[in-house]
């Protein structure tokens, strides 16, 4: 049965939905399980979740339509690069972006030619190393926030105790080290990066505090 010269059903509808199953498995693990109960940043499930849907089925789709591997690639290319130019992003999170379009190319282009062994692997081997590296190498999250300072005369590097001890009195946090971005000579104002390891803070730390944050 065709409606407007469109099958109604392909056979290829059982692949899809396998293919996609174990798509979703996969990034349910990698984002909800493994990547937010460390860095608790809810905006970037929404976005992890929905490009890697996205890109799966537009993968498939036009995978069906039988495009030379060149191009797909060259799509492949295209979404690795894609910044955020409203937001600064991380190089984990970015990572994490990466994989996540990963993720969803191998399995939407995964061919007869690969077995579901092959498949099943390569997935898992993603999920173990990340896990490994999240919890057990790097087992001390340094979390980092952006911030305007005003007392640009600590920024110094003479001054970089007083810095620290000046960012702790105010934040509530033990601050590992500080990158100094761009200085505002006309509003005496400067960003800054404020690294700190989240298990050696206590109760009501920076993460509870309503701050400026570009992360």
């Amino acid at each position: 049965m065709k409606i407007f010269g469109m099958p109604l059903i392909h056979a290829d509808m059982w692949e899809l939905l396998f293919k996609f199953s174990i798509n979703a498995l996969v990034l349910f693990i990698l984002i909800r399980l493994i990547y937010y109960p460390i860095h608790r940043k809810k905006d970037y499930l929404f976005t992890y979740f929905l490009f890697n849907t996205l890109i799966f089925f537009l993968c498939v789709l036009l995978n069906s339509v039988k495009l030379s591997i060149g191009f797909a690639f060259g799509l492949f290319a295209i979404f690795g690069v894609l910044r955020y130019r409203t937001e600064q992003i991380s190089i984990k999170d970015m990572t994490y972006l990466f994989a996540v379009i990963s993720i969803a190319v191998i399995n939407a282009l995964a061919s007869k030619k690969v077995s579901l062994a092959e498949l099943i692997f390569t997935d898992g081997m993603i999920l173990l190393m990340t896990y490994a590296l999240e919890h057990l190498w790097l087992t001390r999250h340094e979390a980092v926030k952006m911030l305007i300072y005003e007392r640009i005369d600590l920024i110094k590097p003479q001054n970089r105790n007083l810095l620290y001890e000046d960012l702790h009195e105010r934040l509530g946090v033990k601050v590992s080290r500080v990158e100094i971005g761009k200085i505002d000579l006309l509003k005496d104002t400067a960003q800054l990066r404020v690294f700190y390891f989240e298990d050696e803070q206590g109760h009501g730390s920076f993460n509870d505090m309503a701050v400026d944050d570009d992360d």
